[in-house]
């Protein structure tokens, strides 16, 4: 099954970057790029958190701009992006994200996967091993036995049937009533609606119903990746424990955990010491070093 999100432009206006699509794989795929001031810069890759889009990354942007440049992507079924069922899992998206690196002639970017990404990251480390210089991840289930708050376990158990029934507005508003000292512009938040509407929130919420299969897979794979591994997750998420930071950090040999006074989105909720990290993180493993 294929869903895609379509009408952009209303919000090109609002975002610092315009909003564009491509295909790849065969997917149209929503992404904004930012090139940086400098012709050196290298490239930060990030990927959309779910229930939002890459406009999640709109407190960071600026901040980010200054020094790289920034390409930002909705992955398959998430945010903008068309989806396909066989792309919706953390070890396919994970191989996807490499043909996303290709597609665009990346030179070992500094990738970006918050939430779900973190999963889908750490499978394209794993297979894929000389495509980044760096990783960010955090907020996302990643430990076996599976480690989740009540709400997300609920999720991956519930029937898809029940996940249809869920209206859009509804999901995004409660979600975003969990955010700690920030405010979702209203643009952002009609975005994320859009995004979620109709079946694309039972469709991309596969994505998470395949944990309890694939992250046994990735438990085997962690130690192998070589790649640096910045760990960034919240002391008050209500979803993803911390633990599931720790879980990384124990197992991944070129890993750091940051833990920071915020919720489950800390890209947005503590922009601020989210952009240090992740900057001094890039700035630490540059291109070439290993």
């Amino acid at each position: 099954m294929t869903n895609r999100l379509d009408d952009t432009t209303s919000l090109q206006s609002r975002f610092p970057a315009e909003l564009q699509m491509t295909t790849i794989d065969g997917l149209s795929v929503r992404y904004a790029h930012t090139h940086a001031l400098r012709d050196e810069a290298e490239t930060l890759l990030l990927l959309s958190p779910w229930p939002e889009s890459l406009m999640a990354f709109l407190p960071i942007w600026d901040r980010l701009t200054e020094r790289y440049n920034v390409l930002a992507l909705d992955l398959p079924g998430f945010g903008g992006s068309e989806g396909r069922a066989d792309v919706i899992a953390p070890e396919a998206m994970g191989d996807f994200i490499d043909k996303a690196v290709r597609h665009f002639g990346l030179v070992r970017p500094h990738a970006v996967g918050p939430d779900v990404g973190t999963s889908a990251l750490l499978f394209a480390a794993a297979n894929h091993p000389r495509s980044f210089s760096s990783i960010t991840i955090g907020s996302g289930a990643v430990s076996f036995p599976l480690d989740v708050a009540s709400a997300l376990a609920d999720l991956i158990a519930a029937p898809i049937e029940d996940l249809r029934a869920i209206v859009a507005e509804d999901l995004i508003d409660d979600v975003l009533a969990t955010m700690l000292d920030y405010v979702v512009p209203q643009f952002v938040r009609q975005d994320y609606i859009k995004s979620y509407q109709g079946e694309r929130y039972a469709e991309s919420a596969r994505f998470v119903r395949r944990y309890p299969e694939e992250l046994l897979i990735l438990q085997t794979r962690l130690s192998d990746i070589q790649t640096p591994v910045l760990v960034i997750v919240g002391r008050k998420d209500p979803f993803v424990p911390v633990t599931n930071g720790h879980y990384l950090a124990d197992r991944i040999p070129n890993a750091r955990l940051q833990i920071i006074d915020a919720g489950h989105f800390v890209w947005e909720e503590a922009a601020e010491p989210y952009a240090d990290h992740l900057l001094d993180w890039a700035a630490t493993h540059k291109r070439g070093q290993r």
